[in-house]
């Protein structure tokens, strides 16, 4: 017989996976090609599953619209969300901060300057993007845990907050000296920066996935220790646990997932407040529960997201990092003021 508190997780579990795999299928469903609609999809499903012996109704063009833009766009989605999703609960928990995102250690503003200095050199189409910006992600961080080190554990986790501030400040600084020089460039700088889901197909998902599992996985694996955090470094160095390392392993992870899915998807904000919190407020528990419900839950809001950037104003296109802004900006408002009124 299961626990109680593995009984009382599963049902949040199985909620969290119907609603990404809802949330998937009306992704697939939305986009500017009709024709097909759920059932058709169903059956284009399980055509391609040995010895149903189903036949689909779609064309060659609805297929290939189905497999190869509208698929790869939505496991895009999945990961990003459930990406940016984990990291912002790992954030939370190990700076003990529920302000905490995937951006705070300066990976947007390394990843927006690289980006923007491969784009200003005309590869604005290229795949050195996701690259540039990757690399330019991870610079940032590397500073960020260098300049906290120099300064030694006097300040602790404050002490790397503020480092974050500063590599960001800088890198954001340098961002914007580029744009200002090169200004013939800058709708399509921001039209990264804002971010958007759009691929060349499956190479963009075959491109972070392995960083995402190895991201998720060392989050995932870590999550238990996350509430001995919460408890505090002292009581958490009384349970035998290594506070440094893990605390080490936890950034380094979630800040390697997040890297990674900005370099394909541009810079996404509030996704690692937003989802976190929310299911932090439906479902309660720490962060052994939370972090791998955020992850699931997490993938189903970008992708739905990104739907209604897609169909809102069609057909043209919002990009979503807008969208998640506007949704995102009050969330936070609310966030903050709940805080403050615990810390009161």
């Amino acid at each position: 017989m299961l626990p109680a508190t593995r009984r009382f997780a599963v049902p949040w579990l199985a909620l969290a996976v119907v609603f990404a795999v809802a949330a998937a299928f009306v992704g697939v469903l939305s986009g500017p090609v009709a024709g097909f609609g759920s059932a058709d999809v169903l059956r284009e499903f399980a055509s391609h599953i040995p010895g149903l012996g189903v036949r689909s109704h779609l064309t060659e063009l609805q297929s290939g619209v189905l497999w190869q833009i509208r698929m790869p766009r939505v496991a895009l989605g999945l990961l990003v969300g459930a990406t940016l999703a984990g990291a912002g609960s790992a954030y939370q928990g190990v700076f003990r901060n529920p302000l905490a995102d995937p951006y705070l250690l300066g990976v947007a503003a390394g990843a927006g300057l690289g980006a923007t200095a491969i784009i200003v050199s005309g590869g604005a189409s290229s795949s050195l993007v996701p690259v540039a910006a990757f690399a330019g992600a991870s610079a940032a961080v590397l500073l960020t845990l260098i300049l906290g080190r120099t300064v030694g554990s006097a300040g602790g986790l404050a002490t790397l907050i503020l480092a974050g501030v500063t590599v960001s400040a800088f890198f954001t600084a340098l961002q914007t000296f580029i744009q200002q020089q090169h200004t013939d460039v800058v709708i399509e700088v921001y039209s990264w920066l804002l971010g958007r889901l759009s691929t060349s197909g499956w190479s963009d998902v075959a491109m972070v996935s392995p960083y995402v599992a190895i991201s998720l996985v060392l989050i995932l694996s870590h999550r238990r220790l996350l509430d001995a955090l919460a408890l505090g470094d002292d009581e958490a160095k009384s349970l035998g646990i290594d506070v440094r390392r893990v605390r080490m392993i936890v950034i380094a992870a979630a800040t390697l997932g997040t890297a990674a899915v900005v370099a394909v998807s541009g810079l996404i904000g509030f996704v690692g407040i937003i989802v976190p919190h929310a299911v932090r407020l439906a479902c309660g528990g720490g962060y052994r529960r939370t972090v791998p419900l955020s992850i699931i839950v997490g993938g189903g809001f970008l992708v739905l997201t990104d739907v209604l950037a897609r169909t809102a104003l069609a057909p043209s296109e919002i990009p979503i990092g807008v969208v998640t802004a506007f949704f995102g900006a009050p969330f936070f408002a609310l966030v903050l003021r709940s805080t403050r009124g615990r810390s009161r």
